[in-house]
């Protein structure tokens, strides 16, 4: 009996969300020695990619959390040197957040972190299905944005 669209869109749903939680799984298992969670890590790569050091507001809104779990994860990651608040410079009652050396360096451990964890899922995969997999991906990124 042939799949309908539906069964199929479905199904693929399905092993997505099963393929994020494996790559969760083993990226969570890489950045443990670094001593860093996922939502850690992403808080700082965002603050790490900014030209600006943002306002907690700023992030929040780019992670699409609550304000308040900002606040958490940053007070963890100035806590062990990664990042540290910063007075705005026009505007001394906004508080504004810069990665530090110790973030930076941090930074290069969790990229390779990523990378074993992606290396780990996709190991299965050539080198050809992982072109056509990445161009499957952007091509659902673009035409339709999740944010």
């Amino acid at each position: 009996m042939p799949r309908t669209p539906d069964a199929t869109a479905g199904d693929l749903a399905d092993q997505l969300l099963s393929l994020t939680r494996r790559l969760h799984h083993v990226h969570k298992r890489n950045l443990s020695p670094v001593g860093i969670t996922p939502a850690q890590s992403r808080l700082l790569r965002t603050v790490a990619r900014t030209a600006t050091p943002p306002r907690m507001a700023d992030i929040a809104a780019q992670l699409e959390v609550v304000p308040r779990a900002v606040t958490t994860l940053v007070d963890a990651l100035e806590e062990r040197g990664l990042v540290r608040r910063v007075p705005d410079v026009t505007n001394r009652r906004v508080v504004r957040i810069k990665v530090t050396e110790g973030g930076i360096a941090a930074l290069k451990e969790l990229r390779q972190a990523r990378r074993s964890a992606a290396e780990a899922v996709l190991a299965p995969l050539s080198a050809d299905q992982r072109t056509e997999l990445s161009a499957l991906l952007a091509q659902l990124e673009t035409e339709h944005p999740g944010r």
